[in-house]
């Protein structure tokens, strides 16, 4: 049982730092965004690549 409450814990912190990520990308200004070469409308993608290791 503690296992899996750690898993939960472990899987809700990891969420939160890809929302965090996502959010982050996406709310960039426009010119900042092209400066790094990237596209806000892809954040989902690159903060699921930064956090879990792969693309969705």
């Amino acid at each position: 049982m503690v296992k899996m409450i750690q898993r939960w814990r472990d899987a809700a912190s990891t969420y939160a730092r890809y929302r965090k990520t996502r959010d982050e990308i996406a709310n960039l200004p426009l010119d900042v965004a092209q400066d790094l070469g990237l596209f806000r409308e892809d954040a989902p993608r690159i903060a699921c690549a930064a956090i879990y290791g792969k693309t969705a």
